[in-house]
């Protein structure tokens, strides 16, 4: 007798996963669905919940007739993703927890419990593609460039590819909700998840202040007039406008004021005025981590596009390699707010190449 081959879903109780698991029902696979609790934190009411997202999960499970698991990573997540994001913030860095628990848990301790329950692939939600050509995984963007998520997947490699698939990464979003409303999942309309990798999308400020000390200190100009008071550098990044306080101090200029730098001996925050003000613009940046979809790194020097955020769009550079895991990058044209602790992803037209971990930018 014909045995279908297994694959598991990882249903977030989003639209994104709930189509994925109807696409490769509709491709005859043996489709289970497993939702992942990776916190076990007091939720603030009007957020959205694990509670709500799991019912919601069984929802679209029962509409389908696919067999719901749940498996809970809440150790897994705060020693290897948490307790890292912790530690960036401490340093005055920038860190982006969702490439480090794609890393560590949906690609790694989930991986390993697929093949627990006798799958043959993971599946999830992901608007990206792979592609095998002549033994190699590649990771391409997804089709929709409004929602490509590769930026995020820049730390798979050959073994992880191999068992992943991305059912939604030929779709448009638009495309996606058409499908989920037409089966009638209940997911079809729910709004899209913004917050922290599991945590959700509590108030960031008090969320984290319950874990790191804060320590107010002097918002100052690069002249060094102290003209407000920050919260803790922790809770500001490189570029921010919102939320300094600041608003009513116009200044020489009149323009707005964006954070530039920030100093950690002194616990200042340095702030200046203008979107294009000339300290927000760096040209060439140090990282690390560097990381290698193919597990190889490239023809040295790399000429190919780069990323330092999620939707920027490419940007021309030349990747040049240090000892180890280290790298430098030189943009082709200076780049606004590049963050230490944030990463930069290597393209090669819709071919993600690699990344690596942001350490500091350089003059």
């Amino acid at each position: 007798m014909y045995k279908k081959t297994r694959v598991i879903v990882g249903l977030s109780g989003g639209v994104d996963s709930s189509v994925a698991a109807l696409l490769l029902l509709e491709r005859g696979y043996d489709v289970h669905a497993v939702f992942m609790k990776n916190w076990e934190d007091s939720f603030a009411p009007g957020y959205c919940s694990a509670e709500e997202d799991l019912e919601d999960a069984r929802e679209v499970c029962e509409t389908l007739g696919i067999p719901l698991h749940t498996i809970n990573f809440t150790e897994a997540y705060k020693e290897r993703v948490f307790q890292h994001f912790l530690d960036a913030l401490r340093q005055g860095r920038t860190p982006n927890p969702d490439i480090l628990c794609n890393k560590e848990i949906k690609f790694k301790a989930f991986l390993d419990h697929v093949r627990r329950l006798g799958g043959e692939a993971l599946a999830t939600g992901h608007y990206a593609r792979r592609v095998e050509r002549e033994g190699c995984q590649y990771l391409l963007k997804g089709l929709d460039s409004q929602k490509d998520q590769s930026y995020f997947l820049y730390t798979l490699g050959q073994q992880q590819l191999s068992k992943v698939l991305f059912p939604v990464g030929d779709l448009h979003k638009s495309q996606v909700r058409e499908l989920a409303a037409r089966s009638g999942l209940i997911t079809h309309d729910k709004k899209d998840s913004t917050g922290i990798c599991f945590i959700g999308e509590r108030n960031f400020r008090d969320f984290l202040g319950r874990y790191l000390p804060t320590q107010k200190g002097d918002i100052c100009t690069l002249a060094g007039e102290r003209i407000g008071e920050h919260m803790g550098l922790m809770f500001y990044t490189l570029g921010q406008r919102q939320g300094l306080g600041i608003g009513g101090r116009r200044g020489d200029s009149g323009e707005p004021w964006y954070v530039v730098d920030k100093n950690l001996t002194s616990n200042q925050l340095i702030v200046a005025q203008g979107h294009r003000h000339p300290h927000l613009f760096h040209q060439r940046l140090h990282a690390s981590e560097v990381h290698w979809v193919a597990g190889t790194s490239p023809q040295r020097p790399l000429r190919c596009k780069a990323k330092t955020r999620y939707r920027q769009p490419d940007q021309a550079c030349t990747v040049e390699f240090g000892a180890a895991d280290h790298c430098l990058v030189e943009f082709s044209a200076p780049q606004r707010a590049i963050t230490p602790g944030q990463s930069v992803v290597f393209y090669a037209e819709d071919e993600c190449l690699g990344g690596a971990v942001i350490d500091a930018v350089l003059d």
